[in-house]
């Protein structure tokens, strides 16, 4: 296998990650950047990078640590090939706040009516 041959490619679904992704430092991009790489390059992704939210249907999120510092970006399968960004946010907490799952629903459940 080519080691650049993509097995997914992610997209952004509007500006919401993108306003995420703009407040971070270089490293954190430089990392967030890392992982999407990975995701497109890998058939296999280890849990470690991508893992799937057990009680909410069809949501994902990307795992990133850098030093103490835990991120999280919310996305979705399109066409099991296309993953969609949704939004992001910095983890400060054990559980996953309510609040950014929701919006993560909302903002896939609106690029689903706008896709129709």
């Amino acid at each position: 296998m080519n080691p650049k041959e993509k097995h997914r490619t992610v997209i952004f679904f509007k500006d919401y990650f993108e306003k995420f992704f703009i407040k971070q430092s270089t490293k954190v991009k430089a990392k967030i950047i890392w992982t999407i790489e990975l995701i497109e390059e890998f058939e296999k992704v280890p849990e470690t990078y991508l893992k799937h939210i057990e009680s909410v249907k069809g949501l994902y999120e990307i795992r990133i640590k850098l030093g103490r510092d835990i991120f999280r970006i919310f996305c979705f399968f399109e066409q099991g090939k296309l993953i969609i960004l949704t939004n992001g946010f910095q983890k400060k907490t054990q559980k996953t706040p309510k609040k950014e799952i929701n919006r993560a629903l909302k903002i896939m459940e609106e690029y689903k009516n706008e896709s129709k």
